[in-house]
């Protein structure tokens, strides 16, 4: 190449790097977030899907684009994490849409309803259904916009400090239940209760409960739910698989980079299945120590779980009657859940089924 040649490709060279490089450095921008929960650093696995989150989103920006965790109480109380995030107080709030129902129900959606999809069926109607579609259409009235970040699997139905076998057992039973479904209950006589998890211990030995539930083997017993109330009922009907979201403040979100967006949006997923792996392999070894320290393993019986879903259906058709935020999405709902069932009891529940009689068969 001629020296002339040369000195002019290279000049062309500097003049490009000149104008790429701020290009990149204002694509990728360093920015510092808080994220608050409504979970205690002791649940490790609620808590631990918002660490996964903030970690993914550091890695992924080589730490350009930090999420700082903090538990439930540090910023604000945990049952606050979605007004915090609404106001700007912070970015972020990782929590459990239900807890929000007394400003709307249709917050229940977010999360669980009764009798809704199971696990797998409500993160296919989220992400492929337009359920989150639908909800975060719902959700900018609060000033949020929301990303699936964690599912417990169904949970279990809770403890008791006693016995529960008729429908009139129901009655004045005072239950900390989340979110929505208390709401279900009261029309069975129960006084439901909204209570943060660090609490639930010191109500049922005190007696100013008479049962709670959370969420499964694994995180119960790390609150030693058993040791004061020893009735252990399954399923949770109204937690068949319970989507956590990560709310973001609606203004924040607008003002981020594409790519941040995308970023963070993958972070969700990943704390999401991150979660599910860990309930899944954790929660059979906790329910075998639960049931060697005396916890007893019960079903709720059928006339109790088939007046639930009576007063489920009753409440839901309430509600959708005055609130067509509620209606939109409950429709959708439903219509995906039946569809859906009628293939689960096809394969899934067909092998699953199996597989559980072959095993007691050895």
């Amino acid at each position: 190449m001629k020296r002339r040649q040369f000195i002019k490709a290279a000049g062309l060279g500097v003049a490009a790097s000149a104008i790429a490089a701020p290009a990149i450095a204002q694509s990728s921008p360093e920015i510092k977030w808080r994220m608050t929960c409504s979970w205690p650093k002791s649940l490790d696995t609620l808590y631990g899907a918002a660490e996964q989150m903030a970690k993914y989103v550091g890695e992924c920006t080589d730490n350009k684009f930090q999420i700082q965790v903090f538990a439930g109480g540090e910023i604000v109380p945990a049952l606050q994490a979605l007004d915090a995030t609404s106001s700007g107080t912070v970015e972020m709030g990782h929590s459990a849409s239900y807890y929000y129902f007394g400003k709307d129900p249709t917050f229940a959606f977010g999360t669980s309803v009764g009798f809704g999809p199971n696990q797998r069926q409500n993160q296919a109607w989220m992400m492929q259904g337009g359920g989150m579609d639908l909800l975060n259409e719902f959700y900018k009235k609060f000033n949020v916009t929301a990303l699936i970040a964690g599912n417990t699997g169904c949970q279990m139905g809770g403890w008791f400090r006693k016995e529960i076998k008729t429908v009139d057992d129901l009655k004045g039973l005072k239950f900390r239940i989340g979110g929505f479904p208390g709401r279900v209950l009261t029309k069975l006589g129960v006084i439901p209760q909204q209570i943060a998890a660090g609490d639930l211990f010191p109500s049922l030995e005190k007696g100013t409960i008479d049962a709670a539930e959370w969420v499964g083997p694994y995180d119960d017993e790390k609150l030693g739910l058993y040791k004061v109330a020893p009735y252990y009922y399954y399923p949770g009907w109204w937690e068949g698989g319970s989507v956590l979201h990560a709310f973001v403040n609606l203004d924040k979100w607008n003002a981020l980079p594409k790519s941040y967006q995308a970023i963070l949006a993958a972070a969700g997923y990943y704390a999401n299945s991150w979660c599910m792996a860990k309930y899944d392999a954790v929660n059979p070894g906790a329910l075998k120590r639960l049931i060697a320290n005396g916890a007893k393993l019960l079903p709720f019986t059928p006339a109790i779980m088939d007046a639930c879903y009576k007063a489920t259906n009753e409440l839901h058709s309430e509600v959708a009657a005055t609130n067509p935020d509620f209606k939109k999405v409950l429709d959708s709902m439903t219509a995906f859940r039946n569809d859906e069932y009628l293939w689960w009891q096809v394969a899934e529940y067909s092998y699953d089924s199996y597989m559980i009689r072959a095993r007691t068969r050895g």
